[in-house]
């Protein structure tokens, strides 16, 4: 429940990275010796990968006030993915390759997740079997067998989970792996560093090329899960919308970079001191910035280095409250952008073209009202749109939002908003 038209002001931590620490437990899977992360986000998403671990034999040992876990496979007791804990997350399917790698089988169960469009795992499949596994069917579940050797894969499309499971299988496979089209994403630079902390050999993390000479046995070690800029982001999106102040610790630079010139559009600027790990942004006034001859921008999505897709939601609630208009072209899920509807419940002038597709003018009163959250993005997209509204709004579903984001309404309550959760 949200009373719009406070102005956000203060800082608050930005946490560990949800899209670097999934595959990062599942990283933990490949050795018998402990691993330990630090930075690691208070998240359901987290804490459903960890019971999934958990049902392998891993024991874990979490300390949320250090934001720190250390999980030990010494033993794998089951190489079984529980259904009923994969149908609640979509990383789920990442242990497949660590237990391949591990133990030569895995039997996977269709994976859950946000319902934003269809997520195909073909890449997957097409890499395990370059690297030599077979895949069969039992019992509404995927079984994979077989000893991985190395291999040429070229990826069908950059998928980050395809490039992270193919990555963590062919660090045990025998000879040299090389993956082309690789999702080059910081949390695919994160998993390759903790991958390397614990003794693989790979080059090319944050290119589109990795190439892994496989190694006999992986040992533990201990790595830190970078700052989630998608949650960062979210953070000034909040800031931008209510003509606020904020400024962020516990961040990297490097990722801000990329997300810099959309939020430029809209007069968002921020200010980053790589050494202190701080950024500091201050909105006055959000208006278009519009292409040479004043042609209407266009916002696209894409794979790393382009605009991430898990951003286009609470950019368009920007949009929204700056003057001007954009278009916003979602290419990556053809069911994300159906939560505009909600925002144009709340008063939001968007027209949809489409499923990728949307036209934003700006800027709208918005007054609150009931909307529901239909996945995480969406789900804090519409909890900006809240804070710029006017009366209060109530937003159900929230236990979307706390699979990606922790504690949101302590921190939002803390930059001065009036949250409250029921």
């Amino acid at each position: 429940m949200v009373n719009g038209g406070r102005r956000l002001s203060g800082s608050i931590a930005v946490s560990g990275n949800k899209n670097a620490a999934l595959p990062m437990i599942a990283a933990a899977l490949l050795t018998e010796e402990p691993v330990t992360l630090v930075n690691l986000p208070d998240i359901l998403d987290v804490e459903v990968m960890l019971e999934v671990a958990k049902g392998f034999g891993v024991t874990v040992e979490r300390d949320l006030a250090k934001s720190t876990v250390r999980l030990c496979a010494a033993k794998i007791v089951s190489p079984v993915i529980d259904p009923a804990s994969a149908s609640r997350i979509r990383t789920s399917f990442l242990f497949a390759g660590p237990l391949l790698a591990r133990c030569g089988v895995a039997k996977v169960p269709p994976p859950g997740g946000d319902a934003i469009g269809h997520r195909r795992l073909d890449t997957h499949f097409n890499g395990f079997k370059a690297l030599g596994a077979k895949a069969r069917r039992s019992g509404g579940a995927t079984v994979f067998s077989g000893k991985f050797a190395g291999a040429d894969i070229v990826l069908d499309e950059a998928s980050v989970t395809a490039t992270e499971n193919l990555l963590m299988a062919s660090v045990l496979a025998a000879g040299k792996t090389t993956i082309y089209n690789a999702a080059c994403e910081p949390h695919v630079v994160d998993l390759a560093r903790l991958l390397k902390a614990m003794g693989a050999k790979i080059s090319g993390a944050g290119t589109n090329r990795l190439v892994v000479r496989g190694v006999k046995k992986l040992h533990g070690a201990k790595a830190r899960v970078g700052c989630d800029y998608i949650e960062a982001g979210s953070y000034i999106a909040a800031a931008a919308v209510t003509g606020g102040e904020i400024t962020l610790l516990n961040i990297d630079a490097a990722p801000f970079g990329i997300m810099e010139g959309a939020f430029a559009r809209f007069g968002v600027h921020w200010k980053i001191d790589a050494g202190k790990r701080t950024l500091h942004c201050a909105v006055k006034r959000l208006k278009m910035k519009y292409d040479l001859g004043d042609a209407i921008p266009t916002l696209s999505d894409g794979p790393w280095p382009a605009f991430p897709s898990d951003m286009m939601s609470a950019l368009i609630v920007v949009a929204s409250q700056t003057r001007g208009t954009c278009l916003f072209f979602e290419k990556m899920f053809e069911s994300r952008l159906y939560f505009v509807d909600h925002l144009r419940q709340l008063g939001a002038k968007i027209v949809q073209c489409d499923p990728h597709r949307v036209v934003v003018t700006g800027p709208s009163s918005l007054s609150g009202g009931t909307v529901t959250s239909p996945d995480i993005r969406a789900g804090i997209a519409l909890v900006i749109a809240a804070l710029a509204a006017k009366g209060e709004t109530v937003i159900h579903n929230a236990g979307s939002i706390d699979r990606g984001y922790s504690s949101v309404e302590r921190n939002l309550a803390a930059l001065g908003a009036s949250v409250i959760r029921r």
